[in-house]
């Protein structure tokens, strides 16, 4: 699929959360219906088997509860592409990277192979309809989260190129599959920000790291061995370096290793990395003009940058909707030269399937920690609203999707209104606008509301431990201070899904306000259109 991804570390954020964020995109000329629900723990299974590769991997025996957004249409697996489990730590998978024939003629990719001509079927590896289901309900942290799915990687393979973010409220790790076995992953800097385009993106690692402490830095086993043994490292160190010395330095530019630079990456993929990099530094360096220091064609545009100020949540869902609004490369140019709209490959493209934004708040009590943002369908022309994960069941609204049309379905009612916004441009962008900034404001209202019973009762039983620890050391009343019970499991679930109802309620209303309106200019825009009325 192609994608694209954001992650914000924690203290480059306005809240000191740390947000992971990705666009699910179907491939051209299609889209997938997707639905946001919860896999409960009673529920997962004892055997993982793959639709698409058929290989078939045990799972642990205990594991966690977990939102995700799979495909809503059965057929092709799950596709579970992102969420939250119960311990607070997010997983989105996958971006879909690119590689070069050096790295793939070394670690062949596993592809499945059906039984033909005498032959037995040979089974795939795993990769992103399956990665999400395999990982997210058994691990503790994010860090845990690369090493399970090395293992995985390392044990079955993998058919395709795939990067995957998790998260929890201390760090964001970023993992990259390297060939059909291999792979590295690297901490997100806490002060910087990173983009992601549908390329293999780390531009810097450190082996020694990566085999020794893994503060920063983990990688497959093997892939010393076999970086040397395929001649991968493409860095120059200099002349000044024996040829022992170069191969003794532990530091190298995986992009330059393991991924690639084509043509096809500077229409497609590169621009994007430019726009976001544009949006959050327009100070730090020069985007734009023919002596800009980064341009939309570079194969050497920062993996990660710190930004210029700390970035919100609208911030990610603007830069996750970009068509290059403010360039020359905007497809709804609508003055001046056109001779460049459009050349490049939108990030708010018609085929975005939905967004997911994970936002883990170490301020929060435990039950309330992780907040989900959903978006589905064009995110030019959609609206993204929060969900708290520590729930049993999400609302109708988000987890009815069929293969139907209907309007009873964020899902949907979403698809509609993109479709005919972009018809009528010129007189429903307003409207998407209001639409969003409705939205938004509301969610952020509802998100404040049920975050302070959350705080509150957090203080009170601050409040009456110290008062019950004060009592105890005079050694008198001890017993006549009460404690107040916190908000127990199942207080909090309850509390979270009644939000979560209330936000569906507010954003549908919303939606369907906004898709009258849409329908109305999109039908006065009709070709057969004309001035003279009949009344």
């Amino acid at each position: 699929m192609s994608c694209t991804t954001i992650l914000v570390g924690k203290d480059a954020t306005y809240d000191g959360s740390t947000m992971i964020a990705r666009n699910d995109d179907s491939g051209s000329g299609h889209f997938t219906a997707k639905k946001f629900t919860v896999v409960s723990a009673k529920d997962l299974p004892k055997k993982y088997v793959s639709v698409l590769s058929h290989v078939e991997i045990p799972l642990p025996a205990k594991g966690f509860r977990y939102t995700c957004t799979p495909n809503a249409v059965e057929g092709k697996g799950i596709w579970a592409a992102a969420g939250v489990n119960e311990k607070n730590v997010g997983m989105t998978a996958t971006e879909t990277i690119t590689s070069n024939p050096r790295v793939l003629g070394a670690d062949p990719l596993v592809e499945y192979e059906a039984a033909k001509d005498g032959k037995p079927e040979k089974k795939g590896g795993i990769g992103e309809e399956d990665l999400v289901v395999l990982v997210l309900p058994y691990i503790k942290s994010a860090r845990e989260g690369v090493k399970r799915l090395g293992e995985l990687l390392e044990k079955y393979g993998t058919y395709e190129m795939n990067g995957i973010a998790f998260s929890d409220e201390k760090e964001i790790w970023w993992m990259e599959t390297i060939g059909g076995h291999h792979f590295i992953a690297r901490r997100v800097p806490d002060d910087c920000y990173v983009v992601m385009p549908n390329q293999l993106g780390i531009d810097y690692f450190d082996l020694e790291d990566a085999f020794g402490a893994q503060r920063e830095y983990m990688c497959s086993s093997d892939l010393r061995e076999f970086m040397e043994e395929n001649h991968l490292n493409l860095s120059m160190w200099g002349s000044d370096l024996s040829d022992d010395e170069k191969l003794d330095k532990d530091i190298f530019n995986p992009r330059e290793a393991f991924g690639s630079q084509s043509d096809a990456d500077h229409v497609y993929n590169t621009p994007r990395a430019w726009y976001m990099l544009r949006y959050f530094n327009p100070m730090t360096a020069d985007f734009d003009g023919p002596d800009a220091d980064f341009r939309p064609q570079d194969d050497y545009l920062p993996w990660r940058m710190s930004p210029e100020r700390k970035i919100t949540p609208e911030d990610v869902k603007y830069v996750l909707s970009s068509h290059y609004q403010g360039t020359p490369y905007d497809p709804y140019k609508s003055y001046g030269d056109k001779s460049q709209a459009g050349a490049y490959r939108s990030i708010g493209i018609n085929r975005n399937d939905f967004l997911g934004f994970i936002q883990i708040r170490p301020y929060m009590p435990a039950p309330a920690k992780a907040v989900e943002w959903v978006a589905f369908a064009s995110n030019a022309f959609n609206t993204m609203v929060p969900f708290y994960t520590n729930v049993e069941t999400t609302p109708s609204y988000m987890n009815s999707t069929t293969g139907t049309v209907s309007t009873d379905s964020f899902y949907w009612t979403s698809r509609l209104i993109a479709a005919m916004a972009d018809a009528s441009y010129k007189t429903s962008l307003n409207l998407i606008e209001r639409y969003e900034e409705a939205v938004l404001s509301k969610a952020h209202q509802i998100l404040a509301k049920t975050d302070k019973i959350f705080l509150d009762a957090a203080a009170e039983q601050k409040l009456n431990d110290a008062s019950r620890k004060a009592a105890a050391a005079k050694k008198e009343g001890a017993k006549q201070v009460r404690a107040k019970k916190p908000v127990g499991k199942a207080e909090a679930i309850k509390i979270c899904t009644a939000a979560n109802e209330e936000t569906a309620a507010m954003v549908r209303k919303e939606a369907e306000e906004t898709l009258s309106k849409v329908l109305d200019a999109c039908s006065n825009s009709m070709k057969n259109q004309y001035a003279r009325s009949d009344a």
